[in-house]
């Protein structure tokens, strides 16, 4: 074997012919003309191959290029009679003495005269078809052994000059070919910035994190020419979610859930960087099987880092050999830097919708706490508002009893039975893990929940679960419960949410336990009142106003039993009996407005007609009341009629009052109106408003308008409750 390494002496090109120096730098003129007008790196490979041939003379051509680490040539481009298996494409390995590697050893141009006896792969095919001689020279490209051009010949000897005239040629050639590529990067950047724009684009429009999952999926699969894309989502429960994917064919995965085992995205959960699978023959776990099973060979993921935390996976796919480029993860990399950027946008604004949807719920159900609506109402509405917040088809309020059981108190659906429908408290469940910590709580319910409750949630198809404790007064009260019937999992956030959802059933039902004490108490005090009245009223009546009538008698009797020259002693005797009389009948008024006996003894229809009688403006009076009401309900109905009728009398300035007395829909109607001169307040102490306590101490209401000049009228609503109670 004769090798050799030469280099050009000073001042060669001044040696070189005019002739032959011009068609050297059209060949190169024509090269650069092609990389400016933007050729592929293929094209202007194959066409150096060509001008170095025609231009040196040579017979065969070939451009070649290392790889990174110096073991292996790959063929770019070829001109002349090359073999079948020496074409664009195919990799040679450097192991053995050759050309090709005394070039990247030594960074200079080299030749071999005879591979007769040299062991290795490019000296057998030389052998095999003749290229005895062979020359090359090195192409430098920033700074660095980029690749090689070759010549050989099968019989012709090669000049003696030619190494030099290839490294003149090839300092050009490099120089091209570093512009080629510049153009190659640029060109792939424009693509790069274009998809990335279009992904803004449609982020900036507000469309469903779906949708910009997977245009990300396939702009990125298109850009390194893979033939599927995916994009996932680390859990916390330490699987991975598909939320996005591409192939030519359409993707089928979305929603799935997988182990990390045997990923490309488990691997860069370990090592937080991009990294590549580069076969799935031999992974394991059920994703490198469904891998195997769309036929992927190989896939490179590079990380999503959203805000700082590891948010998930985008990862590039391929079906053949050879596996994706050496460069695929820095590109990917780079093109995920945007994508995160994007992801954290429609993340905020998704965020800032859900927070607007929440704050927007949570007033309507503080307006109803506020409003002091019933528990079963704000039940309702919280069950409602959390269906529809978290899209969960499952929504389940559960009061905790003391005999380790729950009572359902409202529900989205009737997988647990009716409101009213009682159900253990089994552990392993959701139910039974916020009894046992009083806090938030999640259970996988397909797998690790149990009991009566948790089987009849898989019967009804929830696979997970979310419950948040109701706590009132610093006591444990009861559980909201939300479920999902997909693979997916409630979000992270949803234990958060939810308990601002329970702290306000906490409040609603400690709202509502403080009014109905109130309530109470407000009715012992009234029915004490009315109890003390009907007392006094009696001892007036059996006592005083007896003993007064007797006194009167026996007056009337000694009167009449006077002589009649007793003028003066019997007239006397008149004045006291006029006396007593008219006493007497100021206490029977008094006893009266106390507690009429004919309200006890008749009902409210002969005491109202009572009361008009005796009124001194006209009264108009309709009652349609059958049989008794409650007796609470009768008096506060006669004492509002009382009041209304006395303020007519004696401040209305009224010609006529019109009283309406009804029974409908379990409640006393009753509505009071006069033609005065209105005006009338109940903050004036007027008494309006002690019947607005007297009648909001039985559950009822009362409503007035009394706009000036035009009358006054005033409704009361009274439920009557239970009608078979006295």
């Amino acid at each position: 074997m004769r090798t050799s390494a030469r280099v050009a002496e000073p001042h060669a090109k001044d040696r070189v012919e005019p002739g032959r120096l011009a068609e050297e730098q059209a060949a190169l003129r024509r090269v650069a003309t092609l990389v400016a007008r933007g050729a592929s790196s293929t094209e202007v490979f194959a066409a150096v191959a060509l001008e170095v041939a025609q231009v040196l003379h040579i017979p065969n051509t070939a451009v070649c290029r290392y790889d990174d680490d110096g073991t292996v040539m790959t063929v770019l481009a070829v001109w002349g009679d090359h073999p079948d298996t020496f074409q664009p494409g195919s990799s040679w390995p450097l192991d053995g003495p050759s050309m090709s590697a005394e070039v990247l050893r030594t960074g200079r141009p080299a030749r071999i005269e005879d591979y007769t006896a040299l062991p290795g792969a490019l000296a057998a095919e030389a052998r095999e078809y003749g290229f005895s001689r062979v020359a090359g020279a090195p192409i430098i490209v920033d700074g660095q052994v980029w690749g090689v051009i070759s010549t050989s010949s099968p019989d012709t000897p090669l000049p003696d000059d030619l190494e030099d005239r290839l490294g003149e040629f090839t300092e050009l050639v490099a120089t091209a070919i570093a512009n080629s590529q510049a153009h190659e990067e640029l060109t792939r950047l424009v693509e790069e910035q274009a998809a990335l724009r279009r992904v803004a684009t449609l982020v900036a429009a507000g469309p469903p994190p779906a949708e910009v999952f997977e245009l990300v999926s396939a702009e990125v699969a298109q850009l390194v020419g893979a033939e599927a894309a995916a994009l996932t989502r680390f859990g916390a429960d330490g699987m991975v979610t598909v939320l996005g994917g591409w192939t030519s064919a359409g993707y089928d995965y979305v929603g799935n859930r997988f182990a990390l085992e045997g990923t490309v995205s488990g691997l860069i959960f370990e090592i937080r960087r991009p990294g590549r699978i580069d076969s799935y023959a031999e992974e394991p776990g059920s994703a490198a099987a469904a891998a195997r099973e769309m036929g992927w060979r190989s896939s490179v993921g590079a990380p999503i880092t959203v805000e700082g935390r590891l948010w998930g996976v985008l990862a590039v796919v391929a079906t053949r050999d050879p596996v994706l480029p050496p460069d695929t993860e820095r590109r990917l990399a780079k093109f995920t830097e945007l994508v995160a950027t994007a992801i954290a946008n429609a993340e905020s604004r998704e965020e800032l919708t859900l927070l607007a949807e929440e704050q927007a719920a949570l007033r309507r159900v503080a307006t109803l706490v506020a409003e002091g609506a019933t528990p079963n109402r704000v039940f309702a509405a919280v069950r409602d508002e959390v269906a529809q917040m978290f899209g969960a088809p499952l929504a389940v309020m559960l009061r905790y009893d003391a005999d380790g059981m729950a009572t359902i108190l409202a529900t989205w659906g009737e997988e647990f039975g009716p409101v009213g429908a009682r159900w253990p408290v089994e552990s392993p469940s959701v139910i039974a893990a916020v009894l046992a910590t009083g806090r938030e709580a999640r259970v996988d319910v397909a797998t690790q929940a149990g009991g009566a409750i948790a089987e009849a949630a898989r019967k009804a198809g929830v696979r997970s679960a979310v419950g948040a404790p109701i706590v009132v007064d610093g006591a444990l009260w009861g559980v909201m419960a939300a479920g999902l019937c997909g693979p997916e999992s409630l979000p992270p956030e949803t234990e958060d949410r939810l308990a601002k959802f329970t702290q306000l059933l906490g409040m609603a039902i400690a709202n509502a336990e403080s009014r109905a004490e109130l309530e109470a108490s407000r009715a012992r005090i009234v029915a004490t009142a009315d109890a003390t009245r009907r007392r006094i009223e009696r001892d007036l009546h059996d006592g005083a106003q007896q003993q007064l009538l007797s006194l009167a008698l026996e007056v009337r009797a000694a009167q009449a039993a006077a002589p009649p020259e007793l003028r003066e002693h019997r007239a006397e005797l008149a004045h006291v009996a006029e006396g007593l009389t008219n006493v007497l009948d100021g206490l029977r008024e008094i006893a009266l407005g106390l507690h009429p006996a004919i309200l006890a003894e008749g009902g409210l229809g002969p005491a109202l007609k009572t009361l008009a009688h005796r009124s001194p403006i006209p009264v108009e009076l309709d009652v349609r009341v059958e049989g008794r009401l409650p007796e609470h309900v009768e008096v506060t109905a006669y004492y509002v009629v009382s009041e209304a009728l006395t303020n007519a009398a004696k401040h209305a300035d009224a010609s006529n009052v019109r009283v309406d007395v009804e029974v409908r829909d379990r409640e006393c109607r009753v509505a009071v109106r006069d033609d005065g001169v209105g005006g009338a307040d109940p903050v004036r102490g007027s008494g309006l408003l002690g019947l607005k306590d007297r009648a909001e101490a039985i559950a009822g209401t009362m409503s007035l308008e009394s706009p000036h000049g035009a009358g006054t009228s005033l409704r009361v609503e009274l439920p009557l409750g239970d009608l078979n109670q006295p």
